[in-house]
């Protein structure tokens, strides 16, 4: 299965309530494994705490709704 095929935008939501955290900034590229690597490196590249953080997070397509609300 190739959930992120044709996906504009990716972002980090929390596992419990499905909120989304973050938008990753960049054009996804690549298969579902290299995606979600790419998006939790960067998070963690943008605090010391995004790695306590990143275990109740995963990754999943934003909607254009979602973006917009987010800027």
């Amino acid at each position: 299965m190739k959930h992120f095929e044709g996906t504009v935008r990716v972002g980090l939501r929390e596992k419990e309530t499905d909120k989304l955290v973050a938008v990753y900034p960049e054009d996804v590229q690549g298969n579902e494994k290299e995606i979600e690597e790419k998006v939790k490196f960067w998070y963690y590249q943008q605090s010391c705490s995004a790695e306590d953080e990143l275990r109740n997070l995963y990754v999943d397509v934003v909607t254009d709704l979602e973006e917009r609300q987010t800027k």
